[in-house]
């Protein structure tokens, strides 16, 4: 008699459904987490960049003649010149500021005469403290550099060239680069004549006006942390009301405290007008074209 053949059942996966609970769950726990980070450009950019070039077969070296991270090294990668900068920095006690970015260094200048009131036209001390920030952060790197201009909260005269804050901020940054681009171009190369002839110095190739670009940021910057002072007063003189109605202080007590705050407000006010007498310098990242 044949025996008969036993019938054998696949085994259950049951364990799957565990599994792919799981992974579901560590998908949205990373989501959750990506959702609330802040994302930094710069870096998220040399991610892109450093994924796309292996799948393309062109990893980024020597032989291919590929391209790295970070196309132009950033002025203060070189000791030497970052030394130089700080140490103009510290000449002018706390009116530079020189900061990191994604997108490059930033050299900010403020709470300084760079112009003449209402225009454009650089003033004698401009030009000495850019000269020596120009050779600088120009003959040292073919970044792309931008260069901001701003203005204040006061509205331009009526007689003035300028139909409003925003084209005369532009205009200052514009005419920070044609000092850069045509001035200090000039001077440098007198300085650096030896240089010159010998072809150990080339002006023309780091004064080319195509590294530069102006950009005029108007008077909102201002504008804003005048807001926020406009508040911050307001709601002391609310403060110092609802104390009068309780009749915690006198009304001599009470007039003496708002004009307190209208000195305070204008104090405040003139010292953000000092710091928007700037000028910001980036060092972009990326090489010039």
């Amino acid at each position: 008699m044949p025996r008969k053949k036993r019938s054998y059942e696949a085994p259950k996966a049951s364990w799957l459904t565990t599994y792919g609970d799981m992974v579901t769950l560590l998908l949205t726990f990373f989501v959750l987490l990506f959702s609330m980070s802040t994302i930094s450009p710069g870096k998220f950019q040399q991610i892109v960049v450093g994924l796309r070039s292996p799948l393309t077969g062109l990893p980024p070296s020597v032989l291919t003649g590929g391209k790295s991270l970070a196309e132009e090294p950033l002025i203060t990668s070189k000791r030497g010149v970052y030394e130089e900068l700080m140490r103009i920095a510290e000449e002018y006690k706390g009116k530079i500021t020189i900061q990191e970015k994604d997108e490059g260094t930033v050299i900010i200048m403020q709470d300084m005469a760079f112009f003449e009131p209402a225009s454009a036209k650089l003033t004698v001390e401009a030009k000495e403290l850019l000269g020596r920030i120009g050779a600088i952060v120009i003959e040292h790197t073919m970044n792309v550099i931008n260069v901001y201009g701003y203005a204040d909260d006061r509205a331009v005269p009526a007689d003035s060239i300028y139909a409003s804050n925003w084209h005369l901020s532009s205009a200052r940054a514009a005419s920070v680069i044609q000092f850069f681009t045509d001035e200090l171009k000039r001077r440098r190369s007198i300085e650096r004549l030896a240089d010159v002839r010998a072809g150990r110095f080339d002006p023309d190739y780091f004064y080319d006006p195509q590294r530069f670009y102006p950009i005029g940021m108007g008077d909102w910057p201002i504008k804003k942390e005048i807001e926020a002072l406009q508040k911050e007063i307001e709601i002391e003189r609310n403060l110092v009301l609802e104390r009068f109605k309780a009749g915690e202080i006198s009304a001599a007590q009470y007039t003496a405290s708002l004009s307190e705050l209208d000195r305070r407000y204008e104090t405040r006010l003139n010292q953000l007008r000092n710091v928007y007498r700037r000028i910001d310098i980036l060092i972009k990242r990326e090489r010039a074209k």
